[in-house]
C-alpha cells in the first residue's frame, strides 16, 4: 500500500521551514556547535525565561540549575563517551548533534510527524558520515556515535531502532528498517567481555529488516533481501533471499528473482575478519575495568 501526501497548514509550514532552515544554517556555519545546540534546546523546551534569569545571576533552585546546564551538551555525558577507542576529535562534534537529536525526541514536538521527520533528516546531514536524499527517521532512534554511519537515498528507519556504529554501518538506498531492530558493528569476546572487536556491517540496497530483528556485527545483507520479524542474523544473507529464525536462515528466494539469486542450498560463508576495523587505544589513556572479573579458567595457573 502506498502512502498519501500530507501537508501542514500554510502558517505552520512557514514556521517549520523557517526554524529548520535557521538551525541548519547555524550548524553549517562557524558558530560553536555546542552553543547552537544549547540555544535550540532552551527554546524547544520553552525554558527561555528561566534560562535568562539564571544567566543574569538570579537565584535558581539546584534542580533548575541542573536542568538549565544540561541544555549545553558540554555539561552532559553519553554512554559512548566512555569507550576507550573512540575518535576524540570526531566525537566532540557528533556528541553535540546526537544530544540535540535525543533531546528533540523528548519534546512533544517529536510527535508532530511532518515536522519531526524533516528536522531529523536535517540533523542527519550534519551527524552522519553521509546521508542521502528523501530519508525518513522516526522517533527514538539511537546511535553509538553517528559519525560512522552512511545512509543512502530514500531510507526509512522506524521507531526505537538502535544503530550501533562503534565500528561502521553502511545502509544502502531504499532500505526499510522496522521498529525495534538492533544493528550492531561491534562484538565482545566470549571470555573477556571488555575485549571489543569493531566491524563494518553492511546492508545493501532495497533490503527490508522487519520488526525486532537483530543483525550481528560484521554481517552483510545482500540487496533486495528480506529478514523476517524477530530474526537474529549471524551470517551473511544472499541477495533476494528471505531469511527467518534465530539464527536466521534463508528459506526462500523472492518470487521472480530466482534467475539472479544464489540457490537456497548454497552455503553463505561469512568472513567477518575481512570487515574488522582496527582502532587502537592511546598508550597514555587511563582506563578502568568495570567488571574486575577473574578470567583465569579452573586448573590454569
Amino acid at each position: 500500500m502506498t502512502k498519501r501526501h500530507v501537508s501542514l497548514p500554510t502558517d505552520a509550514e512557514a514556521g517549520v521551514r523557517a526554524f529548520i532552515d535557521e538551525v541548519d544554517e547555524r550548524l553549517a556555519s562557524e558558530e560553536d556547535t555546542c552553543r547552537v545546540v544549547e540555544d535550540v534546546l532552551v527554546d524547544l523546551f520553552g525554558d527561555r525565561d528561566a534560562y535568562d534569569r539564571w544567566q543574569n545571576g538570579e537565584s535558581v533552585s539546584a534542580a533548575e540549575r541542573v536542568r538549565l546546564q544540561s541544555y549545553d551538551p558540554c555539561n552532559t555525558t553519553l554512554e559512548s563517551e566512555y569507550y576507550a577507542e573512540k575518535d576524540e576529535e570526531q566525537f566532540r562534534e557528533s556528541k553535540h548533534l546526537q544530544w540535540l537529536w535525543r533531546q528533540f525526541d523528548a519534546t512533544p514536538l517529536a510527535d508532530n510527524v511532518e515536522f519531526a521527520l524533516r528536522f531529523r533528516r536535517m540533523l542527519a546531514t550534519h551527524l552522519f558520515e553521509d546521508c542521502g536524499e528523501g530519508c525518513r527517521f522516526f522517533k527514538n532512534i539511537s546511535f553509538t556515535y553517528g559519525h560512522n554511519i552512511e545512509v543512502g537515498d530514500n531510507v526509512v528507519i522506524h521507531d526505537d531502532v538502535h544503530l550501533d556504529d562503534r565500528g561502521k554501518l553502511t545502509i544502502g538506498d531504499r532500505v526499510s528498517i522496522s521498529d525495534d531492530a538492533h544493528i550492531y558493528s561491534h562484538d565482545h569476546d566470549v571470555v573477556d567481555q571488555t575485549e571489543i572487536t569493531n566491524y563494518h556491517t553492511i546492508i545493501e540496497d532495497d533490503v527490508r529488516l522487519t520488526y525486532d530483528t537483530m543483525l550481528r556485527a560484521g554481517c552483510k545483507i545482500g540487496e533486495n533481501a528480506l529478514i523476517g520479524a524477530k530474526s537474529s542474523v549471524t551470517t551473511d544473507i544472499p541477495a533476494h533471499h528471505i531469511a527467518v529464525g534465530s539464527p536466521a536462515k534463508s528459506v526462500k528466494v523472492k518470487p521472480g528473482w530466482e534467475p539472479v539469486a544464489a540457490p537456497l542450498d548454497d552455503s553463505s560463508d561469512t568472513d567477518r575478519n575481512e570487515r574488522v576495523i582496527e582502532r587502537g587505544i592511546p598508550d597514555d589513556l587511563r582506563t578502568f575495568d568495570e567488571f574486575q572479573r577473574d578470567l583465569i579458567p579452573p586448573g590454569d595457573s
